[in-house]
């Protein structure tokens, strides 16, 4: 924009500590092949992120690694003392890792060369009882492994169509759908006609009964409900319960990352990535307090200065 090399307009890149939430792939776990969590593990390996981000993107995103992303919300490393207490009663109801690994997501050089990470996918795969037979992926009984990636927006089959690549490394057949008719997308999703598709779950500060929609096993069986993935996992819904009951903030904060911690241990999502910012260009005549808001651009909290509109009247002029 030739504009912005004379001061009229200003582009500027503002971050931010808002939630992200989580965009992903979305496992629909009421399908055969999805429900040992090794293979949902396993597929994570194939989905080369850094690659994506250095290719398609510029090197512009950040890998969300939390379904509370960019929030105090957020788990991260071990689980506190305070978290242990919350996790401990449910030990064995839920993966032993919760308590003895920080959850982290796979990464590589962003070459393009995924190798080493398909191997560990390989060593999972086969873990799970899926074995390769002539070059295809079967299980004990002989059947290969084939599953759709369902999309409404065609702008995601750049981020498909190498995480298909990459799958048919590992002898699985999967294939893209991209549907032009929204009618008909909503209607497959609301009744969860679907292997795999490309969603998201939204996150607020102050979480509360819509986690029992995304996660919880009463909305896992019903139509055009948000629970995407078939959740039924009772330690889940007991953990859901607790966020919905925490008397206070910090008790909201702690139940909240464990909540977290077992849902990213249960591998139900491929997470995506997310920006972490404003991209804003406005004209040149705002003034701004020194401190914006934590969570926010602050935008609302600008002023126009009369002084820059003057100057800006002149570039004009000139």
């Amino acid at each position: 924009m030739p504009a912005l090399k004379d001061g009229r307009l200003i582009q500027e890149v503002i971050p931010y500590e808002q939630p992200a939430g989580m965009q992903c792939f979305v496992f629909n776990i009421r399908k055969p092949m999805f429900q040992d969590v090794r293979v949902r593990e396993a597929l994570g390996y194939a989905f080369d992120f850094e690659w994506a981000d250095k290719n398609l993107f510029f090197g512009q995103y950040k890998r969300t690694k939390s379904y509370f992303e960019n929030s105090e919300l957020a788990s991260s490393g071990l689980p506190s003392p305070e978290e242990l207490k919350i996790l401990e009663p449910l030990r064995g109801k839920i993966p032993d890792e919760v308590f003895t690994k920080p959850f982290t997501l796979p990464t590589t050089d962003g070459s393009g060369n995924n190798r080493a990470n398909l191997r560990q996918a390989n060593q999972l795969l086969e873990q799970a009882g899926w074995t390769v037979k002539n070059g295809v992926r079967v299980n004990k009984d002989g059947q290969p492994f084939r599953f759709e990636i369902l999309l409404d927006n065609p702008l995601f089959e750049r981020l498909a169509l190498p995480f298909i690549q990459s799958l048919k490394r590992l002898g699985i057949d999967a294939t893209l759908r991209s549907l032009t008719d929204s009618s008909q997308y909503t209607q497959r999703t609301r009744t969860f006609d679907y292997d795999m598709i490309v969603g998201g779950f939204g996150e607020s500060l102050s979480p509360g009964n819509e986690q029992r929609w995304f996660w919880g096993s009463a909305a896992a069986d019903q139509p055009g409900g948000a629970n995407l993935v078939g959740i039924k996992n009772p330690a889940i819904d007991t953990l859901i319960d607790q966020v919905i009951s925490a008397p206070d903030r910090q008790q909201l904060i702690t139940r909240t990352r464990a909540l977290d911690r077992v849902l990213l241990w249960n591998y139900y999502v491929i997470p995506h990535f997310y920006l972490g910012a404003d991209r804003l260009v406005y004209w040149n005549i705002f003034d701004r307090p020194k401190l914006r808001p934590r969570y926010s651009n602050g935008f609302s909290t600008w002023w126009i200065d009369p002084k820059k509109v003057e100057a800006l009247r002149q570039r004009g002029r000139g």
